[in-house]
């Protein structure tokens, strides 16, 4: 007589893959359903194609979520070494590249590869191309009914819902797992985009569009500062890209859905002291004041925000720095360490890396089960966290994976809920 417990998995993702696995692992006979054609095709797309695994550089502070206590509990179950130790015995080889966490080819493929071929290896039902449209529980035979638009897909102990978002998706795709966690019960809170572009209604943003450069930016919501980051800043036809625009956009999206006034600030000097600026700027203008401003700023900035810089001013490119004044050409200079971009919106989830909102957090337990419903759980990014850039979504849901499965396989949750590491 067969004894083991039957899991299914909706959603063969980055965390989907991994709570198969470990489920596996732990004893569990496991059915694997993919909407899609094939697994894990987001992989594919993340850390530009060369898949940013994690970041030994790890903080729960790189996360939005609303209980970091009951995160970092969660983190110590399956932390980043051993998310390396994971993919190590896979037989992937893994690159250090300043704390973020490559596959040693630094291709995507190449992890998405990894995990197939182990969920051939563990002999996982992988059930592709078939769409769950419902999920019931049987409350009476403690089984979790799965449901096809053709059929029943059969009868589970255990369910774990990893369907993702619809982050990057066409959209109105991606709401699977939104819906069934719906079913239980479960409250989904408001779906935004998180590490995405920023939307800006300010006339010279078209006169900027295409330029890279290195920049501090700091995100002002009302008036007070909310966030600030460093790094290469893009301007693109509809507003700005780029790195550090994406690590503030969740509390930016969060603040134009409350209807606040929301600005960044951009430093374009963020290496320069202030006062070797004022110095320099001194020099400047005592070596260049009878030169056009055109001319005068050359060898600064990018000419076309210096001439958004010059216009902004009230002055004119032909202009002499002598005629404008000390004064102007100083205050005009201040403004290049202080420029505000006035943001109206952002992008769409289609554009987005992730999806900041989901599943409420505080309806899962430290061992990812449903607090409503026994024998239900989730992982990944259906549930109400999302991270910064540099690895911290798939540390997520590598983590969140792994819990869900071990736990959903019947392994003890005692030993989670102590924060204990497991072996």
């Amino acid at each position: 007589m067969d004894n083991k417990i039957k899991v299914a998995v909706i959603g063969a993702g980055a965390s989907g893959m991994v709570a198969a696995i470990t489920a596996v692992k732990y004893g569990a006979e496991v059915t694997l359903f993919e909407k899609n054609d094939r697994v894990g095709k987001k992989i594919l797309a993340t850390g530009n194609g060369k898949c940013n695994l994690g970041n030994l550089e790890f903080s729960v502070e790189q996360y939005y979520c609303r209980d970091k206590e009951k995160l970092k509990g969660m983190f110590r179950v399956f932390s980043v070494w051993d998310t390396i130790s994971f993919f190590e015995s896979l037989g992937l080889m893994i690159k250090n590249k300043n704390g973020y966490l490559y596959p040693y080819s630094e291709q995507a493929s190449a992890v998405l590869d990894i995990l197939r071929m182990e969920l051939e290896k563990s002999r996982i039902h992988v059930i592709s191309g078939t769409e769950i449209t419902e999920a019931v529980f049987h409350k009476s035979e403690e089984l979790f009914e799965i449901k096809s638009p053709a059929a029943s897909a059969g009868f589970f102990h255990k369910l774990i819902i990893a369907c993702g978002s619809p982050a990057s998706l066409k959209k109105g795709e991606g709401m699977t797992g939104y819906r069934l966690a719906k079913g239980f019960g479960h409250h989904v809170g408001a779906l935004l985009p998180g590490l995405v572009q920023l939307r800006s209604g300010d006339g010279f943003i078209k006169a900027l569009a295409g330029i890279r450069c290195k920049a501090k930016i700091t995100l002002r919501v009302d008036g007070k500062v909310s966030a600030a980051e460093e790094g290469e800043l893009q301007f693109t036809d509809y507003g700005i890209s780029g790195i550090p625009v994406f690590q503030i956009s969740h509390i930016a999206a969060y603040a134009l859905k409350n209807q606040k006034d929301v600005k960044v600030v951009v430093d374009f000097f963020p290496d320069q002291e202030e006062k070797t600026f004022a110095y320099m700027n001194r020099l400047r203008f005592g070596a260049h004041k009878d030169m056009s401003l055109e001319n005068y700023f050359t060898g600064t900035l990018n000419k076309k925000i210096n001439m958004v810089l010059i216009k902004q001013a009230g002055l004119k490119p032909q202009m002499k720095a002598a005629d404008a004044g000390w004064e102007k050409i100083w205050k005009l200079a201040q403004n290049s360490r202080a420029f505000v971009i006035h943001i109206e919106n952002v992008n769409p989830l289609e554009n987005a890396q992730v999806c900041a909102g989901g599943v409420a957090f505080d309806e899962v337990t430290l061992q990812m089960e449903s607090r409503l419903v026994k024998g239900l759980y989730f992982a990944g990014e259906i549930l109400d966290v999302d991270g910064k850039c540099g690895g911290y979504n798939l540390q997520w849901a590598w983590s969140s994976g792994y819990i869900a499965g071990r736990n959903a396989a019947g392994s003890s949750t005692r030993e989670i809920a102590e924060g204990k590491i497991y072996a």
